[in-house]
């Protein structure tokens, strides 16, 4: 026959599992978002009947309300380095179901991020034994990687424009050559110890 002692044991983590369990289900949306400094993931907690709102950016809380009395409505935050604006609204779909839908800058996140494909490159390499993710913003010509806007030295070549930076003790150089199509534009390359490296679609 089993102890007392053991028994309290298991009544414990038995309690422990339901408090975590508990906890979890008001989580109910999660997105990730890939802006210049990196891909943040927010997440957000809506307690459908205390109207518990809380949302985390990368794991931190940012909003925590813990009672509402509307259940419907929108909150905003800022994410990353930028500080760029983010809405989560919530409506009301039927009866005791809600949508949460994503906003960055005022744009759905879809539309967002198609934007954000016409106005940056993006590069995923590895650089000894270490991923690095650099983004060209190309209206400002800023580079970021791995969250750090770089300092970067702009040349003008034969054909475009060089823009030379370095990570650790790689150097680093973006080629912008026209397309010669004045749909496609101008075409950035990056290049990283004479090695060009492909675009990374996110």
């Amino acid at each position: 026959m089993a102890s007392r002692e053991e028994i309290t044991v298991s009544e414990d983590e038995v309690r422990s599992q339901y408090s975590h369990l508990e906890k979890m289900t008001d989580l109910v949306a999660i997105w990730e978002v890939a802006l210049s400094d990196g891909v943040h993931k927010i997440e957000f907690e809506h307690g459908t009947t205390s109207g518990k709102r809380v949302v985390y950016v990368d794991g931190k809380e940012e909003i925590r309300k813990e009672w509402m009395f509307k259940l419907v409505g929108k909150e905003t935050f800022t994410v990353g380095a930028a500080k760029t604006k983010a809405t989560i609204n919530i409506d009301a779909v039927s009866g005791f179901a809600y949508e949460y839908t994503l906003e960055i800058n005022g744009k759905s996140l879809k539309k967002y991020m198609e934007n954000r494909s016409k106005t940056t490159n993006t590069w995923v390499l590895s650089l000894g034994g270490r991923d690095y993710r650099v983004v060209l913003e190309k209206d400002t010509m800023d580079v970021w990687c791995n969250g750090q806007k770089m300092e970067t030295a702009g040349e003008f070549v034969e054909d475009g424009t060089e823009t030379h930076f370095s990570v650790g003790d790689h150097s680093c150089c973006i080629k912008a050559v026209s397309s010669g199509k004045r749909k496609e534009g101008i075409i950035h390359t990056l290049i990283v110890d004479d090695r060009e490296i492909p675009e990374a679609v996110e």
